[in-house]
This record gives C-alpha cells, structure tokens and sequence, in this order.
C-alpha cells in the first residue's frame, strides 16, 4: 500500500511561534500566502488539523476559491478534500465548525477515544482507531488505503513535530512572519524531540520565495545531509 505524499505547511513568526496568547487567533500570513496556501489545499487530497487546532481556531478548513473547487470537480475529484481531525483523547465538540462544511471528514483517534468520539460525532465523520496510540504509520496507511496520494498537514506543534520526529513528512512549506510574539506559553511550531540525524544534519532547501512581507521556504525533511 502507497502512503500519501505529506506536506506539512505553517506559518510562523520570526521568532518560530504560530500564535500568541490572546483568545483570538493570531494572523501570520498576509492576503497573498493565504491565497497560495489555498491552492495547495485545493492540489492536496486531504487536509489535517489536530485537536488542539481546532479548540483553538475552530477552523472550517475549506478550499476557498469558487474557481480551485471547480477545477476539482472537472477533474473528477470532490469539490473539497477530504478533511482529517487527530484526537489522542477523542474530546471534540462535534459543534465544531470542522465537522459542518466541507465534504467527508474522518477522524484518527485511539482505542480510548473512539467509543467517545463515535458517540459525539454520531455520523458527522467516520471515527478510526489507530491503537492504544496515535500510531501515524498507520495513520498514513488508512489515508493511502482511502486513495489520498497527497496529505497536507496544517498543525498544530505537536502534530508537526510527531511528523518530523518520526521522519514521515517529505515537503515542509514554512512561511516566516515579519514578527515577533516573545509570550511566555505562546505556542511555538515545533516541541523539543529526537529529530533524524541530530542538529547537525542539514535539510535539502527546495526554494525560498518572497510573498509579499512573508518568506516561504520550502523544505525536503527526508533529504538530509
């Protein structure tokens, strides 16, 4: 079975926080890389928060362009990709925005969680259980196994840094703020972890790119020297 191709894709600040500490979500990004982060919605076959996102952000997590959603469906593909929630804990509110747009929706959680979540959803998404743990390898199977040959990661830390830590994650989009958050208990993008090959093992950059005041760089996790 073929694992998706995973492409994790964050925004962060100079100083490498993805939000601050205030209730309202902080805006990393401009109108511009918000733009191209919906094209690469739109090229993926599925889109992945974690819980915490979603308490956070309560994001709809849509492709947003009329005409993107309208070239997927040409192409024979579902107006909206699949959308993927992980939940260690299965204690999501299924009055979640997540839950309520978009087309199929499917939920990774453990064995724990899923009696609970599979009573909170009630049909809202298909709930799967990976084990006593989140176990990502077989994350990655089910999703091949449901056709999704393109996996687009949006966060949170701790997802993005089981994905690097585990070596699983082949493209990085990081897109740098000009600012600085500098709050005690302010999420950041990544947890400390036993990252592959150490601090000195050096990523291949694929391209680095101004868009408007933010920069992209795009990054292989895989090709490491």
């Amino acid at each position: 079975m073929t694992r998706p191709y995973v492409l994790l894709s964050v925004a962060t600040s100079i100083d490498g926080y993805i939000d601050d500490t205030s209730p309202e979500r902080l805006l990393l990004s401009n109108s511009a890389d918000f733009d191209r982060v919906d094209q690469v919605r739109a090229e993926s076959d599925a889109i992945m928060i974690g819980a915490g996102t979603m308490r956070a952000d309560n994001p709809r997590l849509l492709v947003n362009s009329q005409d993107r959603r309208a070239a997927r469906v040409a192409a024979g593909k579902p107006a909206y990709p699949l959308k993927v929630a992980v939940t260690a804990s299965g204690d999501l509110d299924p009055e979640l925005r997540f839950w309520h747009h978009g087309d199929a929706k499917v939920a990774y959680t453990t064995d724990t969680g899923a009696e609970k979540l599979r009573a909170r959803l009630d049909g809202l998404a298909d709930v799967v259980s990976l084990g006593e743990t989140v176990d990502f390898g077989r994350l990655l199977d089910d999703l091949g196994g449901r056709g999704v040959t393109q996996l687009m990661v949006e966060g949170g830390g701790s997802i993005h840094t089981a994905f690097l830590a585990q070596d699983l994650a082949d493209e990085l989009h990081l897109a740098v703020a000009p600012l600085l958050v500098g709050e005690a208990g302010a999420p950041r993008f990544l947890s400390p972890a036993q990252y592959p090959g150490g601090p000195t093992s050096r990523m291949r950059l694929l391209e680095a790119r101004v868009v408007g005041d933010v920069v992209l760089f795009r990054y292989a996790p895989k090709e490491r020297k």
